[in-house]
């Protein structure tokens, strides 16, 4: 939290009771239109609300779909796009850095190799024998597992040749309708910024917020539909469902920077970097344009996604060698790399010299199975030249340079990995774990500011203590699920008090924003890992409490952090009125979570920025004993927030505070909430100064 500092005593060596840890001294103008469906052969406006098809991200396409937007295309426009799409008029390209802005949505992706029927870092395509890049890990639907069972046919087969289940199309679920209902509910503000054709950093973070909550949302409403067999996809459904409403940022395809992107920034799914205009297409590893030169056409290269698939060497952080698309086809066997799409305009670029986008695909920690991809600046082609794979066939090998003077990136990554794996020396490291062992988990404490040796002393306590309990509001007797909740269980109590859903998705994510998570709880009879139990695990990934330079201490993770994940919960006392009164007239109310207050959410819904409501007022102290939660600071534009949690309990009422947060959250990056506002000051409390820095600061916070 927000701290100011005097000078605290420091015991003696040796003299440090090691049961109790270091604390610290807490210094309306637009209206959505949502057009009706034209007719799914025309894809000349962008605006048109084609009609619904799922298909898998690999293939294959039926007749008139292509895996990129507009996604329903004439026969004839099914062919090489990038190199063919519209340039806009009397546009020229020096021979040196070149900026340039074409239409996204005038680019057409055909069926078969346009813009690349292989990009680099692939996975293994079933239906089509080509290498292609997951969507994202927890959506992938089974037949898209890497288990190496396709036969190229599109018909799947199991590990034993057992044939596996087919794709069923939701027939009970309206996406569209579900969509427009959540869109219906979206700040008319908004849309002001994303009508722009150029994005800003506020369209890019709507556009990903919106993504977030369809994607979440429906998900968890096809969990409960019992006729859909197999996996599902609600990240491809919900990007292709903005996509043909027209929701997105950066309208247009463009050489160098994104308008509102920035270097770090993590994506979990592909289709979300389609969607904020860094890399259109959704599968290949090569993005290009087709731009005029003199009296003859020829593509360059304005982005690059390098995950692993392919022989790129991705050590050094300044230089990425990386791998050409193309040469391996399993129906066909596989064959030379050809100088053509991608690999020539990668070659383009080179003699040109204009900047090239690199996002950089790392395993996610907490899903090994699955991708982050971290967009690391712009590079320059600097070298091309062919070499022997290890298949024995020729491959096109591109030597990229960082541009200097940018912000780290890939970099962060690196030096997390090598504390990690390598115990690489680290400056600043106070103590290795603030916890004392308390957590799961270590949690650092570290300085690399200034001569600051620590906060003062508190007991870490990973709980929330209630010593005066009071019955709970509700009687209940909890779940009967001894297997754990499951979807589409209607007769699970706790799933009814949720509004006949898990508010949890099977990998930990909070569905949606509504004011009460009810989880599980000591009445019911669901197991310890019951994924209706989020919040009571403790630390799942790794945290560190660090000096910041103007704000005391801080928190941040070291793990890239998928929105709507839970973080931690609010650990600490619970208090009476009486005691955060008497608190504040000694100017001991730093460290108080005080859920009456008014806490501004997410301006993309209006209707979530008053305090969710809660059973009963809930007012927390961790002043003497608490948990990492202590040191989040304060931000007028937060990305993290905070849900209150009811666990069921017949004895006593079970509230807790849990933070969860609201978009990706790259790693090292400080995690803050909004402290909120209190509408009537209490005697002697006095308003503070914000130290936050966003664009967005009120200028204070009570």
């Amino acid at each position: 939290m927000e701290h100011n500092f005097g000078q605290e005593s420091v015991h003696a060596p040796g003299s440090i009771d090691k049961s109790r840890v270091l604390s610290v001294k807490p210094l309306r103008t637009l209206v959505p239109v949502f057009p009706s469906p034209n007719n799914p052969s025309s894809s000349s406006n962008p605006q048109g609300g084609a009609p619904f098809v799922c298909v898998s991200p690999s293939g294959p396409y039926p007749s008139g779909v292509a895996p990129l937007y507009p996604f329903f295309v004439s026969p004839e426009s099914q062919r090489l796009s990038e190199q063919n799409a519209p340039t806009p008029a009397g546009q020229r390209v020096p021979t040196g850095p070149i900026s340039t802005a074409v239409p996204i949505n005038s680019f057409r992706t055909p069926t078969s190799a346009a813009n690349g029927d292989v990009g680099s870092s692939r996975r293994k395509n079933r239906s089509s024998g080509q290498f292609t890049e997951e969507e994202g890990f927890v959506e992938i639907n089974e037949d898209d597992a890497e288990d190496g069972t396709g036969d190229g046919t599109g018909k799947r087969k199991g590990k034993r040749g057992r044939p596996k289940r087919p794709r069923v199309i939701l027939a009970n679920i309206d996406p569209d309708a579900l969509a427009n209902d959540i869109l219906k509910s979206i700040n008319p503000v908004v849309f002001e910024a994303l009508s722009q054709p150029d994005g800003s950093r506020d369209s890019v973070a709507y556009t990903l917020l919106i993504y977030e909550a369809l994607k979440r949302k429906l998900g968890q409403v096809e969990e409960n539909t019992k006729d859909v067999a197999g996996a599902k996809r609600p990240d491809l459904k919900a990007g292709t469902l903005m996509l043909t409403k027209g929701i997105r940022a950066n309208s247009t395809k463009r050489i160098g920077i994104v308008p509102g992107v920035e270097i770090g920034d993590i994506f979990f799914f592909r289709i979300e970097m389609c969607l904020v205009g860094l890399h259109a297409p959704s599968m290949a590893g090569i993005d290009y344009i087709g731009t005029k030169i003199s009296q003859e056409e020829e593509p360059l290269a304005v982005s690059i996604v390098s995950s692993g698939g392919y022989e790129d060497n991705v050590e050094d952080g300044e230089v990425l060698i990386y791998t050409g698309q193309g040469g391996v086809n399993k129906e066909k066997g596989a064959s030379d790399q050809k100088l053509e799409r991608g690999n020539l305009a990668l070659e383009k670029s080179m003699h040109r010299g204009n900047d090239v986008r690199v996002i950089r695909g790392m395993v996610d920690v907490a899903h090994p199975t699955g991708k982050v991809y971290v967009y690391d600046g712009l590079y320059k082609v600097q070298s091309t030249w062919v070499e022997k794979a290890k298949t024995g066939f020729n491959v096109f090998k591109f030597k990229l340079l960082r541009l200097p003077g940018q912000p780290a990136g890939y970099m962060i990554w690196k030096s997390i990995q090598q504390w990690t794996e390598k115990n690489a020396s680290r400056n600043g490291v106070i103590l290795p774990d603030l916890t004392s062992s308390a957590e799961k988990i270590p949690v650092c404490l570290v300085n690399d500011v200034d001569n600051e040796k620590g906060p003062a002393y508190f007991t870490y306590s990973p709980t929330l203590k209630n010593l005066k309990p009071t019955a709970p509001v509700d009687s209940s007797a909890g779940c009967p699920c001894v297997g754990g909740c499951q979807p589409g269980k209607y007769t699970c109590p706790c799933m009814e008090k949720n509004a006949g859903f898990l508010p949890y998705s099977a990998t930990g994510i909070l569905a949606d924003l509504k004011s009460v998570v009810y989880e599980c709880g000591p009445s019911c009879q669901c197991p310890p890992n019951c994924r209706n139990r989020v919040s009571q695990g403790g630390l799942k990934m790794r945290l560190e409490v660090f000096r910041t330079k103007d704000k005391g201490w801080g928190l941040r993770s070291w793990d890239p952090i998928r929105a709507g994940t839970f973080i931690c919960e609010y650990a600490g006392e619970v208090i009476d009125n009486a005691r955060v009164d008497e608190l504040v007239g000694e100017n001991e109310d730093d460290y108080i979570f005080d859920s009456t207050r008014i806490y501004p959410q997410l301006e993309v819904f209006p209707s979530d920025t008053e305090a969710p409501k809660i059973p009963s007022p809930l007012y927390i102290t961790a002043r003497n004993e608490g948990n990492v939660a202590r040191f989040m600071n304060h931000s007028c534009s937060p990305n993290v927030l905070w849900r209150p949690v009811v666990r069921e309990n017949k004895e006593e009422s079970d509230l807790h505070v849990a933070f969860y947060a609201i978009r990706h959250i790259p790693p090292m990056m400080e995690l803050t909430y909004d402290y909120g506002i209190v509408l009537s000051l209490k005697a002697g409390q006095k308003k503070k100064k914000c130290a936050c820095g966003s664009a967005k600061c009120r200028g204070y916070f009570c």
